[in-house]
């Protein structure tokens, strides 16, 4: 009797083991290879129109490049949440659903390269914020969605060349913290006031050992086929933009920067949305409009600039205290100088008058 349960437990454990065994070998869509051991599922180069099903749900790298997928749905990516890196490249991709990725939080690498992508909604990157690597080049994208800044607080490598992007706004990439390389060679920049802010920043990325591909200008003709880093800033003085400005500007930012290093205990304000990042004051062009105050290039600079401003200062004072104390004395001693000269003159004559008199005295009794 013993012996028969054990053969009928070893049946029921080669069963399940078969059918485990099977589950794993049929959960790779035929149209794909898979590395079981790896977790790899590779499908470029499929002639694929839509993503394969059957995927294991432990898959952690799935390469789609160089298929025919047109879209992506909402929750295509449901059967694979342990996604690490997703490859779209070289498709013909032209809509995202807001949710098509949603559920891959540990989502580490996604391309979404040479594709016909026009625009990213802002909720489809809610759920991926785990990313390091994200791939958006050769597309038409002509603007990034604020939930960039919100999103990518770990990514270190963003690549948007050859796009139609014009403008760039500066809070799209502050809160960047860990961004090393920055992609941006082949768009339509058009450097007028609204890159200042851009322009500020990208110079604080380079202080901090970014790397940054080129921001070639194609608009106004003035500036065509120029790196925007490298436009002197008198080429942007129709900004109206002052040197108290700059700094006052500094100042306000490096007190609301020391506040957010410093903890979040006690947080500064934010400052009002809708603002972009022209420079302050007023602008002559009719594409520029008064918007957020720029910030600094970095700290030395700023901090340079207000301790040389209070030092000259303090020494024009100076010199203007000891140029009225030496003017006083020296205006008081000329009037001592004069009153004692009129009164020497004064008894000198009165002398003169009494020795004129006794030599009349003198005379007469000769006579």
């Amino acid at each position: 009797m013993d012996e028969n349960v054990l053969q009928l437990l070893r049946g029921v454990v080669f069963a399940l083991s078969s059918l485990l065994i099977f589950q794993t070998v049929s959960s790779c869509p035929k149209e794909c290879s898979c590395d079981t051991h790896a977790k790899v599922v590779d499908c470029r180069g499929r002639g694929l129109y839509d993503i394969p099903h059957k995927l294991h749900q432990d898959t952690l790298e799935l390469y789609l490049q160089n298929n025919h997928l047109r879209g992506l749905g909402s929750m295509s990516f449901r059967e694979t949440p342990q996604l690490q890196i997703l490859d779209l490249a070289n498709n013909s991709i032209t809509t995202l659903s807001p949710s098509a990725l949603l559920g891959l939080r540990s989502l580490k690498v996604l391309s979404l390269a040479n594709n016909s992508i026009r625009e990213v909604d802002r909720r489809l990157l809610v759920s991926i914020r785990n990313l390091t690597i994200l791939d958006l080049s050769f597309n038409t994208i002509g603007g990034l969605p604020g939930a960039l800044a919100d999103s990518f607080h770990f990514l270190t490598h963003l690549s948007l060349h050859y796009n139609r992007l014009t403008k760039l706004d500066r809070i799209h990439l502050e809160a960047l913290g860990n961004l090393k390389v920055l992609q941006l060679k082949g768009n339509p920049w058009r450097c007028d006031c609204h890159l200042i802010g851009f322009k500020l920043w990208l110079e604080t990325f380079a202080f901090k050992g970014g790397v940054v591909d080129s921001v070639t200008c194609v608009q106004p003709h003035l500036m065509l086929e120029r790196d925007l880093r490298h436009i002197p800033y008198e080429l942007f003085h129709s900004c109206m933009i002052t040197s108290y400005s700059y700094l006052f500007a500094n100042i306000h930012y490096l007190d609301n920067k020391h506040r957010i290093l410093s903890g979040q205990l006690h947080p500064s304000p934010r400052a009002p949305s809708g603002s972009d990042f022209s420079p302050p004051g007023e602008t002559i062009l009719p594409e520029c409009e008064a918007k957020q105050r720029s910030r600094p290039v970095n700290y030395r600079r700023a901090i340079a600039t207000v301790v040389i401003t209070g030092v000259v200062c303090g020494i024009v004072c100076l010199m203007m205290l000891a140029a009225a104390v030496y003017g006083c004395a020296y205006a008081a001693i000329n009037a001592k100088y004069q009153r004692e000269l009129k009164k020497k003159a004064k008894e000198a004559g009165s002398g003169e008058e009494r020795k004129n008199i006794e030599r009349e005295k003198d005379k007469e009794p000769l006579e």
